[in-house]
């Protein structure tokens, strides 16, 4: 399993240092995702990543609209605000599975997000805390 490195200074930039020919940039999508019980920060990134995903379609993908590019094309990076402190908990691996296609050519995870109190505890709900981790995704789509 691959975990983000979390700590200050140990993440990589706030912006992706890749060449503009290993991807063309399309569109970008963003999300939100929560997790209220249990104290999940892997689960809060998932939900992040399918809010961001789950608003569109890509038809150019599947239509043959970019000519010689279909979705076996497609390219991701992945951006995501994760609370400082709970960067290494997350797990890259589950995050990346919540992606139906396209090849993931970076995960990037930084500053941000929140920890809140949701203001109860339920046993029944496997809560460990009050704690709300809310994390934040930008996906950068194209080929």
């Amino acid at each position: 399993m691959e975990y983000a490195k979390g700590q200050h200074g140990n993440t990589k930039s706030s912006h992706f240092d890749l060449p503009p020919q290993q991807m063309k940039l399309l569109f970008v999508q963003m999300g939100t995702g929560y997790d209220q019980h249990g104290q999940d920060i892997t689960m809060a990134a998932m939900r992040a990543c399918k809010d961001a995903i789950h608003k569109n379609t890509i038809p150019a993908f599947q239509t043959g609209a970019l000519p010689g590019v279909n979705q076996d094309h497609m390219k991701l990076r992945v951006k995501l605000g994760v609370p400082r402190g709970k960067q290494t908990s997350l797990n890259i691996d589950e995050v990346k599975s919540v992606f139906p296609y396209g090849k993931i050519i970076e995960v990037e995870v930084v500053d941000g997000g929140l920890v809140c109190t949701t203001g109860e505890r339920s046993q029944s709900r496997r809560d460990q805390s009050e704690d709300c981790y809310i994390v934040n995704a930008a996906i950068y789509a194209g080929y």
